[in-house]
């Protein structure tokens, strides 16, 4: 099959490449200066491809935990934003959503990163950076572990006081396999777009499971375990000094912040235009890993509520009834595995329930007998007690 390749002065390309059937086809171009596709329809076309970015809650819109949390070094958490977990090493921070975001591209909110307490003598072994997890039945379409196997490109804003050299990963849970690659801040505090392509891996397939198999670390202060060797930048077995050399210390100074938005990754070796996804299916998405009984909006356990607060759940039987009672709740989504539960009552007592009276008064501080979660329901038993019924706020984990 014939094909022509025109490339770029500094990178991209265009194939035109002929049919292996018979026949002929003629491509008729403007007889005069002219552009055959717009930049407007081109990313038209993007946008019709489907999901293509294998990010969740890259526009960092949703964030059912709460909007702000603030952090100590060795805390390792899923905090704000969903799906981005924080690996801090040391130091503090303040990690919340934020309303900063680049201008002009459709982002209403950001992960911001602000030092309070500054690293400025990392520890050998300090580990410090943002994570994201895929299970591995949504990777399979990488082939990864096979002669076919997929390039990948991420793109991502980033606005950091601190400039220079930052490292990003992919790893290779299943395998223990990984591949870093570097970009560069530029400008301290000013949005910047980054692209990094890393090559598909013939190596190691990944598990067709709902269990974790592939990582982004996106690197912020990395001890010297983790930066004295020569960085790999092709796929191989995992050698802790190769995995961040050159990263710099975003934390050497409590002046200093990273926010970061618009996080893509998706098939090839080209970045497309961010795929902007409605708020209601993203919301669903994030709720496979961690839903609330609360409103979007609320912070679990960060307020009392009462029994006309949408925050809670009830179940009500006969007066009097001290025979077993329970309550099943049917969830909002279907869950990656059964998730860990946690209850809370009016005054948000952690795994205690509200028990109600005939009378209207509540109870707060009530054991519930026994709580069973499921991918798809939540069970609460209450029995040997005299109440009309009992309330509770939930929230539920299966991150991985």
């Amino acid at each position: 099959m014939a094909s022509i390749k025109l490339r770029g002065d500094t990178s991209g390309e265009l194939v035109i490449e002929a049919p292996a059937v018979a026949g002929t086809n003629t491509l008729t171009l403007p007889a005069s200066t002219s552009t055959l596709a717009t930049t407007a329809q081109t990313e038209a076309i993007y946008n019709s491809l489907g999901v293509r970015n294998l990010i969740i809650n890259g526009d960092m819109n949703i964030a059912q935990r709460g909007t702000s949390f603030t952090v100590t070094g060795g805390d390792t958490a899923y905090r704000t934003v969903d799906r981005w977990k924080h690996v801090l090493g040391a130091g503090n921070w303040v990690v919340s959503q934020d309303t900063d975001v680049p201008t002009g591209q459709g982002f209403a909110k950001s992960l911001k990163l602000d030092v309070t307490s500054a690293v400025t003598s990392p520890s050998a072994g300090l580990f410090t950076a943002l994570q994201y997890s895929f299970e591995g039945q949504h990777l399979q379409h990488l082939k990864k572990g096979t002669a076919n196997a997929e390039s990948v490109t991420l793109s991502f804003w980033v606005k950091a006081t601190k400039t220079g050299t930052y490292i990003v990963e992919l790893d290779d849970d299943d395998n223990g396999r990984n591949i870093n690659k570097s970009y560069t801040v530029n400008a301290s505090d000013t949005w910047e777009k980054k692209t990094i392509t890393f090559e598909g891996d013939t190596t190691g397939t990944l598990n067709n499971d709902n269990g974790l198999s592939l990582r982004i670390f996106m690197y912020l202060v990395m001890g010297t375990d983790y930066t004295s060797g020569t960085l790999q930048t092709s796929w191989g077995s995992t050698v802790s000094a190769n995995r961040a050399v050159g990263q710099v210390n975003t934390a050497d100074s409590a002046s200093n912040n990273f926010y970061i938005t618009g996080v893509q990754l998706e098939v090839g070796d080209t970045a497309t235009p961010f795929e902007h996804r409605p708020y209601d299916m993203e919301l669903a998405r994030c709720q496979r890993y961690y839903q609330k009984s609360h409103p979007q909006g609320v912070t679990p356990g960060a307020a009392t509520f009462g029994g006309n607060s949408p925050e809670r759940v009830e179940q009500f039987w006969n007066s009097g009834n001290t025979q077993l009672a329970g309550q099943q709740f049917l969830l909002k989504v279907d869950m990656r595995a059964n998730p860990s539960a946690t209850i809370y009552d009016y005054a948000n007592n952690i795994g205690k329930v509200t028990g109600l009276t005939g009378s209207g008064s509540a109870t707060n501080n009530v054991t519930p007998n026994n709580i069973k979660a499921y991918h798809d329901k939540l069970t609460v038993y209450l029995y040997g007690v005299t109440y009309y019924g009992m309330s509770f706020a939930y929230t539920l984990s299966a991150e991985l």
